[in-house]
């Protein structure tokens, strides 16, 4: 090369004349690019970690797995919304408050009102896209930071699911909801099991615990992880494999220029604000088929251990970047820490302050691989 082209800071090309951008990178390499890398490996730590301590075998065991499973699959279904709605450049703070409130609307429904308890969760989704549409409505009309708008919808729904309550029943909860509810059918949609005979086949043949009785101590994999592996999975072929999903990055990543190029943008945002209200609302009829009852203060701070689940997954809060398979890894380290410290004999008292110190661990790991891997590619 020349001394002039040098002296303008032009540099000769690798090795055989080939592009640096074109450079093979290996598996590893790769695998370390993924969003969901990071969250992996903080759930491998973690799982590491309870398993040298105290109880392991309890947690570890067929029934504490599917304690844990069921605790992430709460958090997850919410989670891969709100994962969805992030990637976007948007959050919904009113997704807690809307479990309380949907659940209030089902119980108010088929107690009082007379509907069958599919006419009750009807009118839940239905209020549910109404409270994500209006959501989505003022963001993208007044522009309005979705933080603002959506905590002033978490302080409406929580006071009208306390204030509504109270004026119908005069207390915070509504219990009996599933009693004399002839519909088994819908009630099993939520709250049953699958693979029941398969259970029971295991257990007679001593590979699982029973009681005394021979009934397995685990029954069945619950609906709510049936519902949370279904959601991520639609979800996670949606952001990769569709044209929305293209949107959803695009909107996340600039919407100025993603509007320049024809996407939708306020009808991708107005969507996920649905979606996420909708998500919040089966939430809700899970939590009210498994306990018969609805209770006002039911997802509180659900809100924040999605935004929380997404940001292990790998999701960056600015937007354009992230993946629902690691906001499965992140519910998962959630429920796994929820119910170590409980199996492994771990003061409860410090679950907030060891949650607080896996979420940093999780978040340092998770940059640390990111950064290493695009070091790694970039031949830094």
């Amino acid at each position: 090369m020349s001394a002039a082209a040098e002296r303008f800071g032009l540099r000769p090309k690798r090795a055989g004349g080939r592009d640096e951008r074109l450079a093979a990178t290996g598996r590893l390499t790769q695998t370390l690019r993924r969003p969901e890398a990071g969250a992996a490996a903080g759930l491998i730590a973690t799982m590491i970690i309870f398993a040298l301590l105290p109880g392991a075998a309890n947690l570890y065991s067929l029934q504490g797995a599917m304690t844990v499973l069921t605790l992430s699959a709460e958090l997850g279904i919410v989670a891969t919304a709100a994962a969805l709605l992030i990637i976007a450049g948007e959050f919904d703070l009113s997704v807690g408050s809307m479990i309380g409130f949907a659940g209030v609307v089902i119980g108010l429904t088929v107690r009082y009102l007379g509907l069958p308890l599919w006419g009750g969760i009807g009118c839940a989704f239905a209020v549910a896209i109404l409270v994500g549409y209006l959501n989505g409505l003022i963001v993208v009309k007044t522009r309005l930071p979705s933080f603002i708008v959506t905590l002033a919808s978490l302080f409406i729904l929580r006071g009208l699911s306390v204030g509504l309550t109270r004026a119908v029943t005069g207390r915070t909860q509504i219990p009996y909801i599933l009693d004399d509810v002839p519909d088994p059918a819908t009630a099993s949609l939520f709250n049953g099991h699958i693979l029941t005979g398969f259970f029971q086949w295991m257990g007679s043949h001593g590979w699982i615990a029973t009681r005394s009785d021979g009934a397995p101590f685990v029954t069945g994999i619950p609906m709510s992880i049936v519902w949370w592996l279904v959601l991520t999975v639609i979800a996670g072929y949606v952001l990769t494999q569709t044209k929305f999903g293209n949107w959803i990055f695009a909107t996340g990543g600039d919407s100025t220029i993603a509007r320049n190029v024809g996407v939708p943008v306020d009808r991708v945002k107005i969507g996920l604000f649905i979606y996420t209200a909708c998500a919040a609302t089966l939430l809700a009829t899970i939590q009210v088929m498994e306990a018969g009852s609805a209770d006002t203060t039911r997802g509180l701070l659900k809100e924040f251990e999605a935004i929380i689940a997404a940001v292990i997954g790998g999701v960056l809060l600015t937007g354009g970047y992230g993946t629902v398979y690691g906001v499965l890894f992140g519910a998962l380290i959630f429920g796994l820490v929820q119910m170590g410290i409980f199996y492994t004999g771990i003061d409860t008292d410090w679950f907030k302050v060891f949650l607080g110190v896996v979420i940093l661990l999780a978040v340092l790991v998770n940059n640390w691989i990111r950064v290493k891997a695009l070091t790694r590619g970039g031949r830094k």
